[in-house]
């Protein structure tokens, strides 16, 4: 539960815990402080991404508690206690995730600005339905704008990831 502190200015703050990436992190917040600063600047995960920040490009998606949502929409205290993925969660051990070598392996990463999203919005899908139909891979990745791919290769690296078919050099 967010604890409401008033600093010397008479600004009101609030003391929440971000549980991120399996970290738990206090921090102090003022009352309209959006997910994505909050992890960019005083938790320093740059991988979460600022777009639009009006919720339609999907560059600032993480997932919270194991849903995507586009953290330029979500108040900081709204998180407080939740459990948050950033793309810097996703690979572990020093190995990529499943979803990341696929991404690379298909050259579905061309600028790399919406590949964060990308990846957790495809981490989800695949986490609920771990062998989705193509049209359904397009319609979670469908809040996830890419000006440079076209989509067929994301499609396809979630496509070869649902079906096992991963190698860190297999293209």
């Amino acid at each position: 539960m967010a604890q409401a502190i008033t600093d010397k200015d008479g600004v009101k703050r609030y003391l929440i815990t971000l549980n991120v990436n399996g970290d738990a992190h206090t921090v102090l917040v003022k009352g309209n402080a959006i997910l994505t600063n909050v992890l960019r600047d005083q938790l320093d995960l740059t991988g979460t991404k600022k777009g639009c920040e009006l919720g339609d490009c999907g560059s600032c998606t993480v997932l919270l508690d194991g849903k995507p949502v586009d953290s330029c929409l979500v108040l900081a205290v709204e998180a407080d206690g939740r459990q948050i993925t950033t793309i810097e969660g996703v690979a572990a051990n020093g190995r990529l995730d499943e979803i990341q070598q696929s991404m690379i392996n298909h050259a579905a990463v061309q600028c790399g600005y919406c590949t964060p999203g990308m990846v957790l919005s495809a981490k989800a899908l695949l986490t609920r339905n771990p062998n989705p139909s193509e049209q359904e891979v397009r319609e979670a990745i469908s809040g996830n704008l890419c000006r440079c791919t076209g989509y067929v290769h994301i499609v396809e690296a979630v496509m070869a990831t649902a079906q096992g078919r991963v190698t860190p050099d297999d293209h």
